[in-house]
C-alpha cells in the first residue's frame, strides 16, 4: 500500500488520500475562527469589537485614510466600512474630511481620544497575539508570513 506521506498531496481534494484535517484552507479557516473569537473576548472587555479596531487601526497608522482603501485592507464592504466610520466619528474616536485632491473621497484620521484607544486596544491584541504565538520562534513566524503571502499572490493571480 503506498503511503501518502506528501503534504501538498494529503491536502489536495482530488487525491485519494486527501483528509481535510491535512487541508492548508481548513486549518487556516479554523485559526481564523479561533482568532476572531479570542479578539471578540478581548476587545469586548474594553468596549471594542472587531470591525471598529480594524478600522481604528488602520485610521491611526495611515490616516489620513479614504474609506475606501480602510474597506479594502479590512477586508469589508464598503457600506459597512462607511458605517463603522460613522460609528468611531460618533464615538470621538475619528474624524473625517473631503479629500483636498477628490472631493469624492472621504479621508478618515485618529482624533486623540482614538490614539488613546488604540494604545489599550494594542495591550488586549498584543495578549492574544502572544497567546497564539506561544512557543513559536520568530523564524517559524516569518516562514508562516511568507508562506501566506505567497498563497495570496497564487490566488490573485489564479485563472
Amino acid at each position: 500500500m503506498k503511503r501518502q506521506s506528501d503534504a501538498k498531496s494529503r491536502g489536495d481534494p482530488a487525491t485519494a488520500g486527501f483528509k481535510v484535517e491535512q487541508s492548508p484552507f481548513f486549518q487556516m479557516n479554523r485559526t481564523v475562527g479561533a482568532y476572531g473569537l479570542a479578539m471578540e473576548r478581548a476587545l469586548r472587555a474594553v468596549g471594542m469589537d472587531i470591525p471598529r479596531w480594524r478600522v481604528l487601526m488602520l485610521a491611526h497608522e495611515r490616516g489620513p485614510v479614504s474609506v475606501g482603501d480602510i474597506a479594502e485592507n479590512s477586508v469589508l464592504k464598503l457600506s459597512t466600512a462607511t458605517r463603522v466610520v460613522q460609528r468611531l466619528r460618533g464615538d470621538g474616536l475619528v474624524k473625517s474630511r473631503r479629500s483636498k485632491t477628490d472631493a469624492r473621497v472621504t479621508e478618515v484620521q485618529t482624533t486623540a481620544a482614538g490614539a488613546r484607544a488604540v494604545e489599550v486596544i494594542r495591550a488586549v491584541a498584543s495578549q492574544v497575539y502572544r497567546d497564539a504565538f506561544a512557543g513559536l520562534d520568530s523564524k517559524c513566524i516569518e516562514a508562516l508570513i511568507g508562506t501566506l503571502a505567497h498563497v495570496q499572490r497564487n490566488l490573485r493571480t489564479a485563472r
